[in-house]
């Protein structure tokens, strides 16, 4: 055993048994995080706005402190911008993780000296929960890609301003440095295509062992590593054995993803953004990521069906039922207070909490009351391409409202790796799963309001051709699911299997 995989095993036994430990104490843990968030806030202009002087419960806290997005944080964050401290929280932030908005552009997310921690450590805790339970240590030997943005970091109101990766990139701790690719310089390239081949350039002859990323971006450098090497991945890598990924739902991937591979690998899957490192996959037999409720968030839970009304339920994790759909709320040390991060979670445990990320909730369709969210078209794709062993690319679904005297329905926009053999009997299949996931859907089709779904064929690096477009390839970038307008659709035209 070499002496980082040597060094590495007791400490990854001993924050193993933290964790085990945390999993009796979730609630307990959450109640005090709470107390001392809201205490350590008292003398911040947002503490004085919403009067933390008087909040002695969480009930208090939820009269006083409404559900906010971004765009009603904003102006919270421009004080900080021009230089104002104690705004959100105590001091001024360490760092503006910077990100794409909806409708406000540019985000600048703050992460204090209080919250880096819940970045770094929770990617630290999966790898050695990961290696206790698994007694695979060898990996921290080998090779390993941190995919990241850029790591040079701008100024804002002289906080270093920057994508989350290409901070974090800046905390990865001095023993793994010497494992560490790509290289810096190759890391700075902000041009998505040039830097995937200098990646290719510099991985290619290496002891890969570990790989990290967004499932979408490994594809495409699994892809540029085939066609320069005429190898698979593990005959280019043999001892590739753990591969880390978050950011969207694994699933739709992990069959070409194992295939272009050429052997079945370990995975650990995240559930990290700039606002917070919320949870993480904890078990390789176990379904679900453990909830991060000891690392300085303090979660709320709202239903899905709720999220958009003025007074949506509110439940601290106590209350929370398996199978429920809930919008994901976090209040952390970095001064975000009853902030909506857009994502949707399921628990399929409350003992120990474990959850699945089911989507987001701007990314659904309801334009005929049908409430289909992305889990349910994830589920029903992911199920009829198995049964005909297909491997689907990337996909995206949109409502077509008709406007003439035939019915509406929903287009799926699908890149095949191979087409199905009979693409009618392939959409009937899918329609159906989908009806069995979601019954006001179900509804509309057996009334007779609904046609059934319509499949178009994306040929192939359409969607690749389509991000490039608008200048979103590589990263952290990804496609989203589900629109509830026609905006992506028609963008999509164009790259449609003629």
């Amino acid at each position: 055993m070499n002496l980082k995989s040597l060094l590495a095993k007791p400490f990854a036994n001993y924050i193993y048994k933290q964790i085990q430990k945390s999993k009796q104490t979730a609630v307990h843990d959450q109640e005090e995080i709470f107390k001392n968030l809201v205490k350590a806030a008292k003398a911040t202009e947002f503490g004085k706005d919403h009067d933390f002087e008087h909040i002695n419960s969480y009930e208090d806290f939820k009269r006083q402190v409404p559900i906010r997005d971004y765009e009603q944080l904003k102006s919270y964050i421009e004080k900080i911008k021009q230089g104002k401290q104690n705004v959100l929280w105590k001091g001024k932030p360490i760092y503006f993780a910077k990100t794409s908005g909806t409708t406000s552009g540019v985000k600048y997310i703050p992460i204090t000296k209080d919250s880096i921690p819940n970045h770094i450590n929770t990617a630290r805790n999966a790898l050695l929960c990961y290696m206790a339970e698994s007694g695979n240590y060898d990996f921290a030997n080998g090779k390993m890609i941190f995919l990241s943005g850029s790591p040079e970091l701008e100024r804002v109101a002289d906080i270093p301003t920057g994508r989350l990766s290409g901070i974090v990139n800046h905390h990865i701790p001095k023993y793994l440095r010497g494992n560490q690719l790509p290289s810096y310089e190759t890391n700075c390239i902000e041009d998505w295509e040039t830097k995937l081949d200098k990646i290719v350039d510099e991985t290619s002859n290496q002891n890969m062992t570990l790989i990290s990323g967004i499932p979408p971006w490994m594809q495409m450098y699994f892809d540029r590593l085939k066609e320069k090497t005429g190898k698979t991945i593990a005959e280019l890598f043999p001892k590739f054995s753990v591969m880390v990924y978050g950011g969207v739902n694994f699933e739709p991937y992990r069959a070409k993803l194992f295939d272009t591979i050429g052997k079945k690998i370990d995975s650990i899957e995240t559930f990290p953004a700039s606002e917070g490192f919320f949870a993480f996959q904890d078990s390789q037999t176990e379904k679900g990521l453990l909830l991060n409720t000891c690392s300085g968030i303090f979660f709320e839970f709202v239903p899905a069906a709720e999220i958009f009304n003025e007074t949506p339920t509110r439940l601290s994790l106590k209350d929370v039922k398996v199978g429920e759909n809930y919008a994901l709320i976090i209040n952390n040390n970095a001064g975000l207070w009853g902030y909506n991060i857009g994502d949707t979670v399921k628990f399929v445990s409350t003992n120990p909490y474990r959850l699945v990320v089911s989507g987001r909730t701007k990314h659904y369709i309801s334009a005929f009351g049908e409430h289909v969210i992305g889990e349910e078209v994830e589920q029903a794709l992911m199920k009829a391409a198995a049964e005909e062993n297909l491997h689907i690319t990337e996909f995206t679904v949109a409502p077509f409202v008709s406007s003439g005297d035939g019915k509406s329905y929903h287009e799926w926009f699908i890149e095949f790796e191979t087409s199905p053999v009979n693409l009618e009997s392939f959409r009937h299949k899918v329609d159906n799963y989908l009806r069995e996931k979601n019954v006001y859907y179900d509804d509309l089709i057996s009334g007779n309001i609904l046609d059934i779904l319509k499949i178009s064929p994306i040929r192939k690096n359409g969607f690749i051709d389509y991000m490039k477009s608008i200048g979103k390839l590589g990263g952290q970038n990804k496609v989203p699911r589900l629109s509830n307008d026609r905006k992506l659709a028609d963008a999509l035209q164009e790259f449609l299997v003629k």
